[in-house]
């Protein structure tokens, strides 16, 4: 029964968010961000996850607060396989830009190599975000200034040698949002979406051949410990957000070689054995 019940709540948000994006625009009149820099929504995406972009490309430009920019980062191989409904997109204020294939990092990382003196915020190619999903972000980046904030996040447990416990025995994280245990560091991940204020990494954060060697599929990861190299900390933007995920074999692919399949404690050592215990 529970499951059941689960399955159609599930069919209703699925049904209200393709609503709200057949029906884009929706919304007019937009609040300025108020932050100090600019803010920038920034993602990537590849061919087979092109179905459903079109629809989270509506909810990212849709936002109830005005950015500064929406860009897409693809590399160029893949531009000519973009479907007509991005490429209208456009019109609306998309900016679509090339890079180098690093593969999910390309969703930052071109960006920060352009101008780190923004506020940087990452959203997945899947997920339906809803009308206030970037307010969240900037009040929590207001409230907690020079912070990282993200609406979604795990308990990152250390060891008694300093070392990160498994991932699989994370749980997800709650406000309030700094744990009482001082064993346990708040991990974003990246699904939620996180805001990034200016000059949040370690120099090194653009470090291709060495973010490529050491964390491949992980750029959570990787931005993680980049941050906490530069002394910057994370905080939660709110007890959660009404995020939706459109279907899409491959996000469930990735989810089960990192987090299933022991993927993010290979990469978690191999940063570990590198930058020694994350401060």
């Amino acid at each position: 029964m529970k499951n059941l019940i689960s399955g159609l709540r599930r069919k209703v948000r699925t049904t209200r968010a393709l609503k709200a994006v057949r029906q884009f625009p929706r919304i007019s009149a937009k609040c300025p961000h108020g932050l100090d820099r600019p803010l920038v929504i920034t993602l990537t995406s590849y061919p087979p996850r092109f179905s459903h972009l079109g629809k989270t490309l509506r909810s990212l430009l849709d936002q109830t607060v005005e950015t500064d920019g929406v860009v897409l980062w693809l590399a160029l191989g893949d531009v000519a396989s973009l479907p007509q409904d991005v490429r209208a997109l456009e019109a609306h204020g998309l900016q679509i830009r090339t890079c180098d294939d690093v593969r999910s990092y390309k969703k930052l990382v071109p960006a920060l190599a352009e101008d780190m003196n923004r506020y940087y915020v990452t959203a997945d190619d899947d997920i339906y975000y809803p009308p206030d999903w970037l307010r969240g972000l900037v009040d929590a980046a207001r409230d907690h200034p020079g912070a990282i904030t993200a609406w979604r996040a795990r308990l990152a447990y250390l060891t008694d040698t300093n070392e990160f416990a498994p991932y699989r025995d994370w749980p997800l994280a709650s406000l309030p949002s700094q744990p009482g245990d001082r064993r346990a560091k708040l991990f974003p991940t990246g699904m939620g979406g996180v805001l990034y204020p200016p000059h949040a990494f370690d120099a090194r954060v653009t470090d291709q051949e060495l973010f490529l060697e050491l964390a491949p599929k992980g750029d959570d990861i990787w931005f993680y410990w980049m941050a906490r190299l530069a002394g910057t900390r994370h905080e939660l933007a709110g007890s959660g957000s009404d995020l939706l995920e459109w279907p899409t074999a491959q996000a469930s692919a990735l989810y089960f070689d990192n987090a299933l399949g022991e993927g993010n404690d290979r990469q978690i050592s191999a940063m570990h054995r590198h930058f020694g215990a994350v401060p």
